[in-house]
């Protein structure tokens, strides 16, 4: 009688696990992947390969959720439930997200070594055709006022060439101001003036609430760097990228002999940029061992409720992390 009852149970326990795995929710699973050397994927001509220490870009985990996943994320401290539409655009699929992921990942590297090479005194000369909206996140502030297909130019005159700029130009501003851009609209050039609202992840930070790529560009790059990621998408690695550019093209060891690892954007004026999953990198870094973490300052707040053993080091530019980086050297 007991033997039968445990067969039932486990039959029942069976049924509702199977069926928790096929029921999918409108949300996404993040949880935190894996510590990339970057010596492993990043090479420069005639590099100096002296170093001791090392530089790392971190990854994270996306996975559609579903009941089982949801739940175990729901209870597990290192993993997070996102709604889909914080992940994904409204008119997207997921295999044309991934291949916009795969385009900001090209841009990243490419603004990277322009920002290394010139940090160096090389001439690095851009080719731009601006920056395209793409789509909308949900009540989207500058949703009616800047349409899908929209080439951006001009953000308070400023010139725009890549899409990383125009989410560093509004972050300089308040919550709730309105920013004016010079569009291209259907072979037009018009203005138009787009209110800001509170970012999702942080309500003190203003957003415009759209997708944005960077239309057809073209660095002329006087070395030969190679850079192989993968299938390793999104813009989050351009901080690390020029670290570790750096790094091969001077003859000091810029880590001091240690591990460091880090997140952020960079922009061409050599601003480091807030990103996404930075709890998650957090732990990847920790599991790791790494001793040193760089984040974006915009950041650091969730990056200190997720960081136990590592040192954190908040940064708004290159300027800081290279003197942060002398710092640890002396």
């Amino acid at each position: 009688m007991k033997a039968k009852k445990l067969i039932t149970t486990c039959i029942i326990v069976l049924a509702v696990s199977l069926a928790g795995y096929f029921i999918e929710l409108d949300y996404y699973v993040v949880r935190p992947s894996r510590a990339v050397d970057l010596k492993d994927i990043v090479e420069v001509e005639n590099f100096h390969n002296g170093d001791s220490g090392h530089f790392y870009l971190l990854t994270i985990s996306q996975s559609q959720a579903n009941l089982l996943n949801a739940a175990f994320g729901i209870i597990h401290p290192q993993m997070r439930l996102n709604p889909r539409e914080r992940v994904i655009p409204r008119e997207m699929d997921e295999q044309e997200y991934r291949e916009l992921l795969r385009e900001h990942m090209s841009e990243s590297k490419h603004i990277a070594q322009v920002v290394a090479l010139r940090r160096l005194n090389y001439d690095v000369d851009i080719e731009s055709d601006g920056v395209e909206v793409i789509d909308f996140l949900e009540d989207a502030p500058a949703e009616g006022y800047l349409e899908v297909g929209d080439i951006i130019k001009y953000l308070d005159d400023n010139p725009v060439m890549l899409a990383s700029e125009v989410q560093l130009l509004v972050k300089d501003r308040k919550v709730g101001d309105e920013v004016t851009l010079e569009v291209l609209r259907k072979g037009q050039t018009i203005s138009v003036s787009a209110p800001t609202g509170p970012h999702p992840d942080d309500e003190t930070l203003p957003f415009l609430g759209i997708y944005i790529k960077t239309m057809p560009w073209e660095p002329l790059i006087p070395l030969k760097i190679t850079m192989d990621t993968g299938n390793i998408g999104g813009p989050s690695a351009g901080l690390m990228f020029t670290l570790e550019i750096l790094n091969q093209l001077t003859p000091e060891d810029l880590t001091g002999g240690k591990e460091i690892a880090g997140t952020g954007t960079i922009d061409l004026e050599e601003r480091v940029g807030r990103v996404g999953g930075v709890p998650q990198k957090v732990f990847s870094a920790e599991n790791a061992g790494i001793g040193y973490f760089l984040v974006p300052q915009s950041n650091y707040d969730e990056a200190k409720s997720a960081a136990r053993d590592i040192t954190l080091v908040p940064v708004s530019d290159l300027e800081e992390v290279l003197q942060f980086m002398e710092g640890i050297t002396e």
